[in-house]
């Protein structure tokens, strides 16, 4: 009980980036699917977004390789969640050759 508390103690002190490394680590080490993320055919082609929204994860990949922080990602998509961020590189690290595929796909549409 005493680490748990340690723990609450620490997050409250932690930026939301700080929160996200965190929260990935332990979407990561505990092995959980990716939720929020969904892929519905009548959106965006069926490509994995975030949930009700039209975001989808290769964006928000390719985005972050371009330089993009996640601070800046939070900011400039306001319906987006750091728990969405987090959930996005979940799923993008679980499906690598899907999402680097469908960054091919769109730089050419």
């Amino acid at each position: 009980m005493a680490n748990l508390q340690e723990v609450e103690r620490l997050l409250d002190q932690m930026t939301v980036g700080e929160k996200t490394l965190v929260l990935q680590r332990v979407v990561r080490d505990l092995g959980i699917l990716t939720p929020r993320i969904e892929s519905n055919p009548a959106v965006c082609g069926g490509e994995p977004c975030i949930v009700r929204t039209r975001i989808p994860v290769w964006l928000l990949v390719q985005l972050q390789r371009l330089g993009m922080s996640e601070a800046e990602l939070l900011r400039n998509y306001p319906t987006l969640r750091a728990e969405d961020l987090a959930n996005a590189w979940a799923y993008a690290r679980q499906h690598r050759e899907e999402i680097e595929q469908q960054i091919v796909d769109n730089k050419t549409a």
